[in-house]
């Protein structure tokens, strides 16, 4: 991996993740839009997280830009674009990259490394997963409010020591299509959550809304079942295990999921922050890829079809989180 790791896609994951790398002293490029990089060459980057980290990149020291020719030097890039961008970003990818430079997805949904792999053909595209929440408090303020360790494909060799900083846990994991499943049941919520427009921890402290997500957990397992794909573990419980801790009362779940209690009271899902800032989401690859499924298999997912339907009416309403209630969700 000789040469510079470059971020292709600097939004919240890419500006942390990337953040982090150089703050450790990698040599970091980020590629990103004309936005981004106005803001990144104006303020640079401070990075925070729930258990107090407060690390600092300066805009001096931060390489930015929003020409693909920055890929043709890089020894290992890492792909962080919103899902519906991944063919096009495997595309410059291909034009610019050198043959054999690993490329790790790191991007929530199903089957983007495969996406990557169909058109970046002569460079190494493994598949990555980011199990922490970051939310983008402007000027290069990035904050991560949920916990969990980067986790990348086994069989890479120096993979894992190349992303290895502090603030920064990485592991591998040699089932990462089943582990995708498992994260797509957890980030059923992200839309739930961009829907309510309340904070993480508020929504998932309340049965009603909890019980919403259950129900779209739930459907999505009865599909994955007759599929048969098995979801992998992210986390402490058994993928099959999480609508019956969902649907608990509340005094119950609070006392048996001390996941919740440690996100930050203040973090909300990436979702929420594109319906906010009036950008595309990504349900689609969520909701959407439950939705795929039931269709692949000549049946319905009525739970999910209709979050990606309110979803799909809260983008094109353009005025930001339609902050429903569960009620009126699941009614």
């Amino acid at each position: 991996m000789d040469g510079p790791v470059v971020v292709a896609g600097a939004g919240s994951i890419g500006c942390f993740v990337g953040g982090l790398l150089a703050a450790a002293g990698r040599d970091v490029r980020f590629l990103a839009r004309p936005r981004m990089v106005a803001e990144l060459r104006a303020h640079g980057l401070t990075l925070t997280d729930r258990d107090g980290g407060d690390r600092r990149v300066s805009a001096a020291s931060l390489s930015v830009t929003d020409d693909p020719s920055v890929l043709a030097e890089a020894g290992l890039i890492l792909v962080t674009v919103k899902s519906g961008a991944t063919a096009e970003m495997g595309e410059t990818i291909a034009r610019h990259a050198k043959a054999g430079t690993v490329v790790v997805s790191l991007q929530n949904g199903i089957g983007n490394a495969d996406r990557l792999r169909a058109v970046a053909r002569e460079q190494r595209v493994v598949a990555g997963m980011v199990p922490f929440n970051v939310v983008h408090g402007g000027e290069g303020r990035f904050h991560r409010g949920t916990d969990g360790s980067l986790t990348v494909q086994a069989g890479v060799p120096g993979l894992v020591a190349a992303l290895s900083v502090p603030g920064l846990a990485v592991i591998e994991h040699p089932d990462m299509a089943g582990l995708a499943w498992g994260k797509l049941l957890m980030n059923l919520n992200n839309a739930l959550n961009a829907l309510s427009g309340l904070p993480l921890r508020q929504q998932l402290g309340d049965r009603r809304w909890r019980l919403v997500l259950a129900a779209s957990q739930r459907e999505a397992l009865a599909l994955l079942a007759t599929a048969g794909i098995v979801p992998a573990r992210v986390g402490k419980l058994l993928p099959r295990l999480l609508p019956g801790l969902l649907s608990l009362p509340d005094p119950v779940f609070r006392l048996l999921a001390g996941a919740v209690v440690k996100i930050d009271p203040e973090a909300r899902s990436s979702m929420w922050e594109d319906l906010e800032k009036r950008r595309p989401t990504e349900v689609d690859h969520l909701q959407g890829a439950v939705v795929e499924l039931a269709r692949s298999l000549g049946r319905d997912a009525p739970v999910n079809r209709k979050v990606l339907e309110a979803v799909k009416r809260a983008e094109a309403a353009g005025t930001g989180s339609p902050r429903v209630t569960a009620e009126v969700l699941s009614a």
